[in-house]
């Protein structure tokens, strides 16, 4: 999606103006809210001086808990560290951001700044923030915790995956306290994302966290082990209760700052619940038995059974088409010790050399991978932009074909040869043998997998698949770097190319093939480091793209990735479930919790 700075009388601008903001003066009249059957606290009165933001969806009613099934439990409660789907998915409705990007029109809108003005050299924003913001524990909010959250996401010190979004030039975003509800953001160049990085920020709470940071132990300030009282956001949502290996719920935020046409503070549901389920079939049959509410990302291969039984089992599946999401291979390129990781070692010659890379490419069959992976409803993919990313795919790419024969070619030219009964054998005449880890709660990239071991036997090589627990598997990626390869997917929650700055970058703090790397350790790394830099600072979408389609065919020159393919957006709800609007980006489904309702016929509830 093409990034457009905000500027007066701009169609953003006249947008920012239709999203009403209500006053107390206007919301006097408002009476209080019922009491509830649930344990969750009530919203509380509009009081004066109040900036809420004015929604657009159907007036809902109060009450209800939404349960929502996981396959993988959340990591950490730390905005600013974390990386996994399970950990944002919860997050994110505890959290908010300066400037928000609507998941269904991929346009930005005004969040917790109520205007921001960008400067006519394009490296200043000045945001004016909304007045009579108050934290989840009802404590007010103001610029010292915009500034506050900005010094946090680009200290080294924290290894933010997102301080890569708010370095321009080498020099990081600078924020300064104008007064307590305005701030200035000053960048060193223009850059061509403008107002969407404030959408990757969730902004922290300054009376809370201060201490913690300062004291250095800021990671261990936000923790699952948490307790909830002491976590505050600025979210729908606030932490309510966690149990290892069941659930955690989330309860209203009784302070939150947006409101129905109506003039009724939002959220309307009294609580969300995650149930950690284990894997997908277990999510599915909750789902069909009415235990959970909404299902999100389900595999492809189980739509048409699931489709059979909409209308029996009361419940709405979409296909919202191709995903960003983009679901490769790698290898363990990180430099490591031999005397420690022996085995790795022995087998990293093999990983580093791109005829091996190529080789492997070449003898995935991708097709069969949308077909049995998928049950066809996703597309095969060559690069780390999706078919569903229309506005920034290169679809000047090569796509070839599937050939063993060209295959065992480049292994050859690489100096492999077979022994009598076909097994692969290196220079030194040992045999081609290495393990592929994945997340056993994830059916479909233990099935990609599956398949890619197949395929590989066919060029001699032994491959063998150990699926772990989704935890285990970011363990072993991002801390001991003891594996030898790995499927994993990634997708963000914006199609703007800067949402991947932090895998692609060389010192990237998802750059997970070489996590520790602190510059290019390779020529073409440098060369894309170089194209990424210049892509951030240039406004002109025509030569951004020509820019970023470079990008493209560096890195599916290159391989760090085996990029394998990407599968259709398939979520659904219960008809329990109003105001439900799924969109392509992450989260899908959550992405409008505040404005989600349930109907009363009976609400669904955590087991």
């Amino acid at each position: 999606m093409r990034c457009t700075k905000l500027v007066p009388g701009s169609t953003q601008d006249r947008a920012m103006r239709k999203l009403a903001i209500i006053s107390l003066l206007a919301l006097m009249a408002i009476s209080g809210i019922d009491s509830y059957a649930s344990s969750a606290p009530a919203p509380e009165r509009i009081q004066r001086g109040e900036e809420l933001q004015v929604s657009s969806a159907e007036v809902g009613q109060y009450g209800g808990t939404l349960v929502v099934g996981q396959r993988a439990e959340p990591k950490t409660l730390n905005p600013v560290t974390a990386t996994d789907g399970p950990s944002r998915e919860v997050i994110g409705r505890m959290m908010a951001d300066l400037v928000h990007i609507n998941r269904v029109t991929q346009q930005t809108e005004p969040a917790l700044a109520s205007s921001w003005k960008l400067s006519t050299d394009g490296r200043s924003f000045t945001v004016k923030l909304r007045r009579g913001v108050r934290f989840s524990d009802g404590y007010p909010f103001s610029a010292d915790d915009v500034v506050f959250s900005f010094r946090v996401y680009l200290d080294e010190k924290v290894h933010s995956p997102n301080r890569d979004l708010l370095t321009i030039g080498g020099k990081p975003i600078s924020a300064a306290k104008i007064d307590d509800h305005t701030v200035r953001f000053d960048m060193s160049q223009p850059y061509a994302a403008a107002e969407r990085i404030f959408d990757s920020v969730a902004i922290l709470p300054q009376h809370l966290l201060l201490k913690s940071y300062e004291q250095g132990s800021f990671a261990q300030a936000l923790t699952l082990n948490t307790a909830p009282d002491t976590i505050a956001g600025l979210g729908p949502f606030r932490l309510k209760q966690y149990l290892p290996g069941q659930r955690l719920v989330l309860e209203r935020n009784p302070f939150y700052w947006k409101a129905d046409r109506d003039g009724h503070r939002l959220p309307y549901l009294d609580e969300i619940a995650f149930l950690f389920v284990g894997n997908e079939d277990a999510q599915i049959l909750r789902f069909q038995s009415g235990e959970t509410s909404v299902i999100s990302r389900f595999s492809p291969d189980n739509y048409p059974a699931m489709a059979r039984e909409q209308q029996n089992r009361g419940y709405d599946l979409v296909d919202l088409g191709p995903s960003l999401e983009y679901n490769f291979l790698f290898f363990n390129l990180n430099e490591l010790p031999p005397d420690k990781f022996q085995q790795i070692s022995r087998e990293q010659p093999w990983f580093r050399d791109l005829r091996f890379r190529q080789a492997i490419s070449l003898a995935i069959d991708r097709r069969s991978i949308v077909k049995l992976a998928f049950g066809g409803r996703g597309v095969p993919i060559w690069g780390n932009v999706t078919p569903g990313n229309k506005l920034w795919i290169n679809r000047e790419l090569p796509h070839p074909e599937r050939s063993i024969p060209q295959a065992k070619d480049l292994l050859r030219s690489a100096g492999f040869s077979w022994d009598e009964k076909g097994k692969l054998l290196d220079l030194e005449r040992k045999p081609v043998e290495f393990t592929i880890i994945t997340s056993s709660s994830n059916a479909q990239r233990v099935k990609m997998a599956t398949l890619i071991a197949d395929d590989l036997a066919q060029l001699g090589m032994s491959v063998h698949v150990v699926p772990l627990e989704f935890r285990a598997v970011m363990d072993r990626v991002f801390q001991s770097n003891d594996y030898d390869a790995c499927v994993l997917g990634l997708g963000g929650g914006d199609a703007d190319p800067n949402g991947d700055m932090n895998v692609w970058m060389s010192n990237g703090s998802t750059h997970l093939w070489n996590m520790h790397e602190t510059k290019p350790a390779t020529p073409w790394e440098a060369e894309l480091d170089a194209l990424l830099n210049r892509q951030l600072v240039t406004l002109e979408y025509k030569k951004r793209k020509r820019i970023y389609d470079e990008a493209q065919a560096l890195i599916a020159n290159n391989l760090p990735f085996i990029f394998l393919a990407s599968p259709n957006v398939l979520v659904g709800a219960t008809k329990q479930v109003a105001n439900f609007r799924p969109a392509p980006l992450e989260p899908y489904v959550l992405w409008n919790a505040d404005e989600l309702y349930l109907r009363q016929q009976g609400v669904a509830t955590a087991k």
